[in-house]
């Protein structure tokens, strides 16, 4: 099951992530979600674990604790949502609106 967990403090990493969920069952993957320009945690992150049962009892027990003085939201992850494709017919310069074509 893949879970989410948010509201995590930025100094927690990877391993730490794994080491909270660890008690409850076998994690197979703690991932932290990093911003990509700065590198710095975005304060959330995703853990998977094999068994549902031990992934429920772990959402249970550590939703609403305090991690780092931060009280975080553990709950089931849900599947991304597919966006829509951006359109380059809108905002900005030379975004097919016409703006100039009666100016000149």
């Amino acid at each position: 099951m893949n879970i989410y967990v948010s509201n995590l403090s930025f100094n927690v990493q990877d391993e730490d992530l794994r080491e909270f969920f660890t008690p409850f069952g076998e994690v197979t993957s703690a991932k932290v979600i990093m911003d990509k320009i700065t590198n710095q945690s975005r304060g959330f992150g995703f853990i998977e674990m094999s068994d549902e049962a031990a992934s429920r009892k772990a959402i249970a027990e550590l939703d609403g604790a305090t991690v780092e003085g931060r009280t975080i939201k553990v709950n089931e992850a849900r599947p991304k949502e597919e966006r829509p494709a951006r359109s380059n017919n809108g905002g900005g310069y030379g975004n097919g609106n016409n703006y100039n074509k009666n100016r000149y």
